[in-house]
């Protein structure tokens, strides 16, 4: 149940913030007075885990060691479900949590912290505890999975089940950016999984395997945790495309808080992590969601609308398809992500992440002939094209 300061209204919200604005109120939130009291976010219970965690989460993939105000801003206004993962130490992520909980530790016991690792997960696991200064995470997954099949192996589950009783994670799980229906439908299945963490946003939701798939983690038990929310590339449609989102404007919502609230009212989705690396990105999400008026279906229909008539735009995560089209020679659907990243977050690092491909494959990108696999997209990517633009800027 919600607390009665999550339900802080919108015409509350907005005779708050008065003449200064929703921004001015948030950015100030860390120099509030001791008697004053921010508008908190609300929370839901994830999955059967029976814990509370805010519905819009932190995601912090950037280096939080030089963003103090941007993790006290969500602090204060009940933002509670914090992401990392041990690949985000590349931008300092986990090192920057560690240094503000060393120099806050009255807030450890209110973060939800999440973190993520890749090949030995006890190593990974021990990395993550030692940067961050605390003793335990309360959810680990399973990085970047693209078939339920590398999680559900014996030693997986025994890694899981060791780390609970060594009080080193309280919960279990995997995220998914790549075939993300089929590893939740699969990871529904298997019984001892607590968490996922999906690519999902108002692209996605509509697609009748992706509603299966929550059916069944909603039976099993198993909390969701959406991200890439945005559903794509911002700021590059069409004067005809932005028309269409003309009722949002019009219901007082920006295009993303309008995204991240279609997200956000879906009750099989525990929390939306956003990414909040500047404070301009902090301050609209967590409006969005302080914000208690529903989006509407003039909204949601515009929404729909956007979708359909720039699908062409978007990837939808299924590398089993357009990956299997080249043989594997080239892993479009991460090139692809760290195309989103670059034109998206310019504080995040994309030529590294894209450095981090191997050589060959980086040197292939643009010699590969990409027509069976524009074939088989979904959208009808212009993949070739993308993979150019790609080498051109990351390289």
């Amino acid at each position: 149940m919600n607390t009665p300061s999550a339900q802080f209204s919108r015409r509350q919200f907005l005779q708050t913030t008065g003449a200064v604005g929703v921004g001015s109120l948030l950015f100030r939130s860390p120099l509030l007075a001791a008697d004053e009291t921010p508008p908190k976010v609300a929370k839901k219970k994830f999955g059967r885990t029976g814990v509370e965690v805010s519905h819009v989460g932190a995601g912090l993939m950037f280096d939080t060691r030089n963003a103090e105000v941007i993790l006290r801003t969500a602090h204060n206004h009940g933002v509670n479900y914090w992401d990392t993962a041990a690949g985000y130490e590349r931008m300092g992520s986990e090192t920057g949590i560690g240094t503000f909980f060393e120099k806050n530790p009255e807030v450890r016991k209110d973060i939800f912290l999440v973190t993520k690792g890749r090949g030995d997960l006890a190593k990974s696991l021990d990395g993550s505890l030692s940067r961050m200064k605390t003793d335990h995470v309360d959810l680990f997954f399973v990085h970047g999975i693209d078939n339920i099949s590398a999680v559900d192996r014996p030693e997986v589950k025994a890694f899981a089940e060791k780390a609970k009783q060594d009080g080193k994670i309280k919960f279990f799980g995997f995220s998914s950016h790549n075939n993300m229906a089929a590893c939740l439908s699969g990871g529904a299945k298997l019984g001892w999984i607590d968490g996922a963490m999906i690519t999902y946003n108002y692209r996605e939701m509509h697609k009748p395997e992706m509603k299966a798939a929550l059916d069944a983690c909603e039976q099993a038990g198993i909390g969701v945790t959406a991200m890439k929310t945005l559903g794509g590339r911002s700021g590059s449609d069409t004067p005809e495309q932005a028309a269409l989102l003309a009722p949002i404007s019009a219901r007082g919502f920006t295009p993303a808080q309008a995204k991240l609230k279609a997200v956000l009212e879906n009750p099989q989705i525990a929390v939306a992590c956003v990414q909040m690396p500047n404070m301009k990105f902090c301050r609209e999400n967590i409006a969005a969601a302080l914000d208690r008026k529903e989006l509407g279906s003039l909204a949601r229909a515009a929404l729909d609308c956007h979708a359909q008539a720039t699908a062409d735009r978007y990837c939808g995560g299924c590398n089993h398809l357009c990956g299997a089209a080249v043989a594997g020679a080239v892993p479009v659907r991460d090139v692809m992500r760290h195309l989103l990243y670059y034109h998206n977050y310019a504080e995040l690092d994309a030529r590294a992440m894209f450095a981090e491909l191997p050589a060959s494959q980086r040197a292939q990108l643009t010699q590969i002939d990409y027509e069976a696999a524009e074939r088989v997209c979904p959208h009808r990517l212009p993949i070739a094209q993308l993979m150019r633009e790609a080498s051109a800027l990351l390289a």
